[in-house]
């Protein structure tokens, strides 16, 4: 048996800003909460792919790129980080049992289709998830998956089957791991909260082009309002289960960012005692619950209680209201870390 004795499973809202916080525990940064990780390491994001298909509908993410929360947030908090991909399954363990042998959790980018533990109803090709491998047992890997409750475990096989799972965002056996950081202080927490304000508020605003930010947000609004006639009402209705797959049931992409974003501003005010950060909390609060109610409104369309041209021409609304209280949030936000 082996295990990383100062490893502590904990449940998070979201896996990669979980997976970051108890990585960071683990080699001693404990100042470091999940909002503060999600925040530190820019995790609020928006975009639509209409081109790229995901389970039959078109691509979207309310997060970055996977990895990115955690690589962000040890760059600014000038902790080292290693990030390997494999061709081979067997040099992908070899590497995992070889750093579970020197003490180290590791994260994993999985897919969620077959792991073991994953209630049928949650498991489709989605292959952006995280967990931490941070031991071994009776020939089975200790699993810790920060949306579970507890801890779990998994067998060689599983663990091979879901690290590398086929498809969009092909993990191809990555994993990743901190090294040890002796002394956090509260000006290097308070530069990382800045750095990671920067930098969301800079893909939030200023990525070019329709499809990502505020003006995706928008854009998906205006379309989604043409839906009904562009696709017919079945197929709209596929499209809005797809938006709301992604936004709720993989990450808490909509509502559930916008809370611990929320929760994020909250914090940082120990750290970068500005009194407009409590006030920018409310409205991203408020966008979340604006995110909760347009998933609401969108699956009373796909289960066919709800399907008229006004039924869409209001879920259309929602994001187009949304978009303008974070673009005005983060234009906000954008003069606060001048301080």
């Amino acid at each position: 048996m082996c295990m990383q004795s100062n490893f502590q499973h904990a449940q998070a809202a979201h896996c990669e800003s979980g997976v970051t916080r108890n990585l960071l525990k683990s080699i001693g940064v404990e100042q470091i909460t999940e909002p503060l990780a999600f925040g530190m390491g820019a995790g609020l994001f928006f975009v639509y792919l209409p081109l790229i298909k995901i389970n039959n509908g078109p691509a979207i993410a309310f997060r970055n790129m996977p990895g990115s929360i955690f690589k962000r947030t040890c760059n600014s908090l000038g902790i080292k980080v290693t990030r390997k991909k494999f061709s081979s399954r067997e040099e992908a363990q070899k590497l995992l049992d070889k750093k579970l042998d020197e003490g180290y959790a590791v994260g994993c980018q999985v897919g969620v289709y077959y792991l073991p533990y994953f209630p049928k109803e949650y498991r489709f090709h989605f292959n952006a998830h995280n967990l931490v491998v941070f031991g071994k047992k009776d020939g089975k890997y200790i699993i810790s998956d920060p949306i579970m409750e507890q801890e779990t475990y998994m067998t060689p096989y599983e663990l091979e089957r879901v690290r590398f799972a086929k498809g969009a965002l092909a993990p191809r056996g990555q994993l990743y791991f901190a090294e040890k950081k002796n002394i956090i202080t509260d000006d290097i927490i308070r530069q990382a909260i800045k750095n990671g304000i920067k930098k969301n508020v800079f893909d939030m605003l200023r990525i070019p082009g329709p499809v990502a930010g505020v003006k995706g947000i928008a854009f998906t609004g205006k379309k989604i309002k043409n839906w009904r006639n562009k696709f017919g009402l079945h197929k709209a209705g596929l499209y809005l289960a797809q938006l709301v797959r992604m936004q709720e049931e993989i990450g808490t992409g909509g509502g559930g960012f916008r809370y611990i974003y929320a929760a994020f501003l909250q914090e940082a005010y120990a750290y970068l005692p500005v009194d407009e950060l409590m006030r920018l909390s409310h409205e991203f609060t408020r966008a979340g619950d604006l995110w909760r109610t347009a998933a609401v409104q969108a699956s009373g369309i796909y289960k066919g209680r709800l399907g008229s041209q006004e039924d869409f021409n209001m879920m259309g609304d929602y994001l187009l209201d949304i978009a303008e209280i974070e673009k005005k949030a983060f234009k906000d936000l954008s003069n606060i870390n001048r301080h």
